[in-house]
């Protein structure tokens, strides 16, 4: 496995609960990396010596500027290609934002700005506009990123592509819980692939401020805390793993099948059998199916 991206959940805490969100953003989430905690990471990373690219999202990033802001300075300082997901809730003028963003200017080479009607009552918010515009000012490049409501995901599977820069919804995180009244369902012995993760040579990771590893969302492949980053991928054999190894096989229809797990008809789509799956399976594989806060369990 060649990792060429590692991204830095810094926070799990968020002052959104979007219906959407993968990692179950909350106000009420735990779980932050101090500074000691990403320079430990950053180290790790140089020393494996093929990643290019170090993002940082969460949850909300920016509700911890100060950190953030040492981050992004280190890891620039460090020769990495440097980008943030943010819902831009700082932004609530354009000077305003040009502020929080000013220290960032020369550092990042992405900053990307989550914005839909999950986050509030039009596509593209007020906040969103006002850090795009104090962005290009300073010279960071910047783009929107939203997800398309459910019914909206299912016309355009049917009639055409989405809008640019807008994706389907994935349901899983809280969206496996929140919006699957809200789309057809499908077959559970058809969803035999995961559409959307290379399992076998993934190329970028997540790693969260518990140090999960995850090359999904909730699934972890081992604790950069507890093991080196690099013995980490080396040891990595996805056919042989007890959860990716039958994704592999025949995606969550064969994780099913495999553990013979109760299972209703139809799912929603590929991920939300999945996540029905994993949750079943977690207290089989505790150490792979973590933590808790990515399975909707918030402290």
């Amino acid at each position: 496995m060649t990792l060429t991206g590692l991204h830095l959940l810094l926070t799990y805490k968020c002052l959104f609960e979007c219906d959407h969100c993968f990692a179950w953003g909350s106000p009420r989430q735990s779980g932050t990396m101090s500074l000691r905690q990403i320079e430990d990471i950053l180290e790790q990373v140089a020393d494996l010596g093929t990643v290019e690219w170090i993002y940082f999202e969460g949850g909300e990033p920016f509700l911890y500027q100060v950190v953030l802001q040492r981050s992004v300075q280190t890891a620039a300082a460090m020769g990495f290609r440097v980008g943030i997901v943010s819902n831009g809730y700082w932004a609530t003028t354009e000077d305003d934002a040009t502020e929080w963003l000013r220290p960032l200017a020369g550092l990042l080479q992405d900053l990307s700005i989550s914005t839909d009607r999950y986050h509030g009552d039009r596509d593209i918010s007020e906040e969103a506009e006002n850090a795009r515009a104090a962005a290009v000012a300073l010279g960071i490049p910047v783009n929107f990123m939203s997800v398309a409501q459910p019914e909206e995901s299912d016309a355009a599977q049917v009639s055409g592509q989405l809008p640019h820069g807008t994706s389907g919804v994935m349901y899983r995180g809280r969206a496996a819980i929140a919006l699957v009244d809200r789309t057809g369902r499908r077959q559970w012995d058809e969803l035999t692939e995961c559409p959307h993760e290379d399992f076998r040579d993934p190329g970028r990771m997540h790693v969260d401020p518990f140090g999960n590893m995850h090359i999904c969302q909730g699934l972890s492949m081992g604790n950069l805390f507890e093991e080196p980053l690099a013995e980490i991928c080396a040891a990595y054999e996805p056919e042989t793993h007890p959860v990716i190894g039958p994704l592999l096989q025949g995606g969550p229809a064969e994780l099913v099948r495999r553990y013979d797990l109760s299972h209703e008809d139809g799912y929603a789509d590929a991920c939300h059998l999945c996540d029905a799956a994993r949750r079943l399976l977690r207290a089989r594989f505790p150490e792979t199916l973590t933590p808790d806060q990515l399975y909707g369990q918030l402290e």
